[in-house]
């Protein structure tokens, strides 16, 4: 039998901020949903916000609520930034520069080193990846976020910026730092 791919590992420093980004449908929150609980890593996808808000709120449709996930979605990454886990982990698209450097500048506003990682995935293959999971980003959005990705992430604020593509992330995750592997 062969092995399957190997992890992307991310060796991080104690307080770090990971910002996983990417087009929708790249692959952030498969790759996010792969890894095992960890109390020193505070993952934060929309995804949970989401679903919980779904729940709470059944027949609505999701354009009603959408700004509510999104507040839910970064008042917890923020309530993570300023805590004392070690490693916080932001999923989201971030194809605008302006996107990007908030993170960075909470990273730093925090004590924390920013980290960025990248998935870097064509627009038909992510598109396919949003029909795999059944949600569709509206065109118009997923046409402004492929356009403002053409531009491969400055690294300005980041102490380090990792690039791979949906191949790359097919074996997860690897989070390590000072006291070894955190997540993977």
């Amino acid at each position: 039998m062969e092995p399957g791919p190997e992890p992307v590992r991310l060796d991080l420093p104690p307080r770090a901020l990971l910002l996983v980004a990417g087009i929708p449908g790249a692959g952030k929150s498969t790759l996010l949903a792969g890894m095992s609980p960890d109390p020193r890593v505070s993952v934060h996808d929309s995804d949970g916000p989401r679903a919980a808000l779904r729940r709470m709120l059944p027949g609505l449709p999701y354009g009603c609520y959408r700004w509510l996930v999104h507040l839910c979605h970064r008042t917890g990454a923020l309530v993570a930034a300023v805590s004392r886990v070690p490693v916080v982990v932001v999923h989201l698209p971030a194809t605008d520069p302006g996107t990007r450097a908030a993170v960075a500048r909470l990273a730093a506003l925090t004590g924390r080193s920013a980290h960025l990682l990248w998935l870097d995935v064509a627009p038909a293959e992510a598109r396919r990846g949003q029909e795999t999971r059944g949600r569709l980003v509206p065109g118009a959005s997923f046409a402004r976020h492929a356009e403002a990705a053409r531009t491969l992430p400055g690294c300005a604020g980041w102490a380090s910026v990792t690039v791979t593509d949906r191949a790359g992330v097919r074996g997860g995750l690897r989070l390590a730092h000072e006291t070894g592997v955190v997540a993977q």
